[in-house]
């Protein structure tokens, strides 16, 4: 059995009195989520988290590690591949698709992101995610 594991965020921004997250649609799968990758060697996973975030989408943010969510499922046959995502808030919206990897990328009002994310997992931690911005994160 090959084990994965990738780190990433639910990057949030307030824009004109709203709370809007970044949604990346990927390349190959067609899928709308959240940006992250795989962790290299030595990174913790704030950091690879972070990392992730900036290759995908040139944005800087500030993660809340307390904010922490896992998501296991098998890509493959013979592999399991568990995701951890924090909550980020944005430094700077202006993003840049990385290219070969990211198809498109979008800020959406956090309450139409369920229309559009591709997964069930990723509603669900939209939901814990908005009430945790609610409460003042």
């Amino acid at each position: 059995m090959i084990h994965e594991k990738s780190c990433g965020a639910i990057v949030y921004r307030k824009f004109h009195g709203n709370t809007e997250i970044l949604l990346i649609k990927h390349i190959n799968s067609g899928h709308w989520s959240f940006p992250k990758g795989h962790v290299e060697k030595g990174e913790t996973e704030v950091e690879t988290a972070k990392r992730e975030i900036m290759e995908e989408t040139s944005i800087d943010v500030i993660i809340d590690p307390t904010f922490r969510e896992t998501v296991t499922y098998s890509p493959r046959k013979d592999s399991i591949k568990v995701v951890v995502y924090f909550l980020a808030k944005a430094r700077n919206f202006n993003f840049v698709p990385q290219e070969n990897e990211i198809a498109e990328i979008k800020w959406v009002d956090i309450s139409h992101a369920s229309n559009i994310l591709s997964y069930e997992n990723d509603k669900v931690i939209v939901s814990k995610a908005k009430n945790v911005i609610k409460a003042g994160a």
